[in-house]
């Protein structure tokens, strides 16, 4: 729960780290994945092993570093403050840029409710702008709001999971091998290369916890908890369902589907169940905004402290919370959703969602490299291994996101020179 005087407890610590995880990634990944049948498990592995080493390394740095804003304070002492400038730039472009896909898998579940949504031309991305309105004005209440409706929406996202899995072992303790649509195959590595990238946006928001680390209790242990024992839980998770899903389900219908669970449950429980599994997931992916929009103003807040951001983002309104640093998130997330309206849901979140991941990838590569520099002993290892999946991901996205990505990076410049002339 969240302690007195606006602390986040080891209970909303878990809750904003899974919150921030479970969100679009399971809810929309199996049919994002679906094209490329079981190599996408392969993919999942990858991920899962990758995503546990750069865990290790924020794991680690936030116990010899407590209550600092990760992203940011570790790659500064490591590397210096131009380095932990632009470590922290591409690691917030990554998620004000995955809160748009994030609010496009909001809207994507709810055309189980709402078909309109998908069919009339920018009617999709309106209420997706909506939604990244709502939870903007949510984070502006301060960190027990959101600590509160990221504990609510962390139950709600557990319904759809339990009922998909639940069906899916019905069906094969009752019907065995014969119910499977899709049985297991050998593995193509392009296609788990491709998967990798894919995969590994479902786990990004494992370093939640990192972020407002000052507003953490026992953030020393806290922290590292959260973190690690968050994205290894959402793994297994990931997996299982995924797996369902492509045994379950005919390809083409999974890789056609706006609301996988809800057309997956469908057959067995009726429309209206299915569309209430639908709705549930919507507020999964909402949930996943909320958590990651307190990560996007935490991070210009501890850049503006710092003097290599402008000093008005530093400021805290009568609820604690960075109004400004909220609403530029928030409005740059609507404006990228706005500018591709004309995408349908499916293509407009796999765009969001590539560009997202690299962003936040070259974040994560910094960590790596500054737990590379600063850990000894075995802990370097993790260094190691998590400096590897981060470059091997990064190729995995392929040359277009990487493009995008290094022309927002370079936006930085501006920004960075402003700031500093003003300090």
């Amino acid at each position: 729960m969240t302690k007195a005087g606006g602390q986040i407890g080891l209970v909303a610590a878990l809750a904003l780290v899974l919150g921030n995880m479970v969100g679009s990634g399971v809810f929309l990944l199996p049919a994002t994945l679906a094209p490329h049948g079981w190599s996408a498990m392969g993919g999942w592995m990858i991920a899962i092993a990758g995503t546990l080493a750069l865990a290790g390394c924020y794991a680690a740095l936030s116990r010899r570093m407590p209550g600092l804003c990760g992203p940011y304070a570790f790659v500064d002492e490591a590397f210096g403050a131009t380095a932990s400038y632009f470590s922290a730039w591409s690691y917030w472009i990554g998620v004000w840029v995955g809160n748009a896909a994030l609010a496009v898998a909001v809207v994507s579940n709810l055309t189980v409710v709402w078909p309109g949504l998908a069919s009339v031309p920018g009617l999709g991305a309106g209420a997706a702008v909506a939604v990244l309105l709502l939870v903007t004005m949510i984070n502006l209440a301060g960190v027990r709001a959101v600590s509160l409706v990221q504990q609510a929406t962390t139950l709600i996202k557990l319904v759809p999971l339990v009922a998909v899995l639940a069906i899916a072992v019905w069906l094969l303790a009752t019907k065995g091998s014969s119910v499977l649509v899709n049985p297991p195959q050998p593995m193509d590595w392009g296609a788990v290369t491709t998967c990798v990238t894919l995969t590994m946006w479902a786990f990004l928001g494992f370093e939640s916890a990192t972020l407002p680390a000052d507003k953490i209790a026992n953030p020393r242990f806290t922290v590292p908890f959260a973190t690690i024992a968050a994205p290894a839980l959402a793994g297994l998770l990931y997996m299982a369902i995924c797996a369902a899903m492509l045994a379950l389900m005919p390809a083409d219908a999974l890789a056609k589907s706006n609301a996988p669970f809800a057309d997956f449950a469908a057959p067995f429980v009726g429309r209206e169940v299915a569309a209430l599994i639908g709705l549930f997931a919507a507020i999964s992916a909402l949930g996943s905004i909320n958590g990651l929009t307190l990560a996007a103003a935490e991070l210009p807040r501890a850049l503006a402290n710092g003097g290599q951001f402008p000093p008005r983002f530093a400021a805290l309104n009568k609820a604690g919370a960075p109004a400004s640093a909220l609403w530029l998130a928030g409005g740059l997330a609507a404006v990228l959703v706005v500018m591709n309206y004309s995408r349908s849901l499916a293509s407009l979140f796999q765009f969001a969602i590539l560009v997202a991941t690299c962003g936040m990838l070259v974040g994560y590569l910094a960590v790596a490299l500054a737990a590379l520099k600063r850990l000894g002993g075995v802990l370097r290892a993790v260094g190691v291994a998590g400096t590897g999946y981060a470059l091997f991901a990064l190729y995995a996205a392929g040359l277009e996101p990487n493009l995008w990505c290094i022309a927002l990076v370079a936006a930085g410049w501006p920004v960075l020179i402003y700031a500093r002339k003003r300090a």
